[in-house]
C-alpha cells in the first residue's frame, strides 16, 4: 500500500479495523458536472493493493468509469480516543481482467455478486491527521502528508 511503514500501518489500522483485508470507508467521486458525490463502500486489500467492488447501476460506478478521480476517507473508529483520520486520493482503474477478479475473490474469501464492477484504487496523496492536546486551549490537528505514485498499472 505505502512505502513508509509507519504511515502504512496507521492506514491499515484505520481502513481495516476489524478484518485485515475487508474495510469500510467513504468514497468521494466526481459527477459529470464536477460536483462531488460521497458514498460508503467496502474496501478489499489484496497483495498490497486496494480495491472496491461496485454495482454497475450505482452512480459511483459511472463516476469512476467516466473520470476515475476519487478520494477515500476512513470511517472514524467507534472508540476514536485519538481523534484520528486517514485519507487517500488519486484515480481508480476499472479492472476487467477475470483472472485478477477471481484471484481477489478466492484469496480473500469474499462473497461478490457477479455483476459488481471491480476497481483498483491507486494512491498518490495520503494524509493522516491526529488531534493533539484534545480538549485543551492548545488543541491543534497534526497532519502527516505523503505524495506517492501508486506503484503499478497505467499512468493516470
Amino acid at each position: 500500500m505505502l512505502e513508509e511503514p509507519e504511515l502504512a500501518g496507521i492506514g491499515k489500522k484505520l481502513l481495516f479495523p476489524s478484518r485485515s483485508h475487508i474495510g469500510v470507508a467513504f468514497l468521494i467521486t466526481l459527477q459529470k458536472d464536477g460536483a462531488p458525490r460521497l458514498h460508503p463502500v467496502s474496501l478489499v486489500y489484496h497483495y498490497d493493493r486496494l480495491y472496491v467492488l461496485i454495482p454497475p447501476t450505482s452512480p459511483k460506478c459511472s463516476d469512476l468509469k467516466c473520470d476515475g478521480r476519487y478520494a477515500l476517507q476512513a470511517c472514524p473508529p467507534q472508540n476514536n480516543a485519538e481523534i484520528e483520520e486517514f485519507y487517500i486520493a488519486r484515480r481508480a482503474e476499472w479492472i476487467q481482467d477475470a483472472t485478477i477478479r477471481q484471484a481477489l475473490i478466492s484469496d480473500t474469501k469474499i462473497r461478490v455478486e457477479v455483476s459488481k464492477v471491480l476497481f483498483e484504487l491507486y494512491l498518490e496523496r495520503v494524509m493522516y491527521t491526529r488531534l493533539i492536546n484534545r480538549g485543551t486551549p492548545s488543541e491543534y490537528p497534526l497532519h502527516r502528508k505523503l505524495c506517492v505514485m501508486s506503484n503499478y498499472g497505467k499512468s493516470q
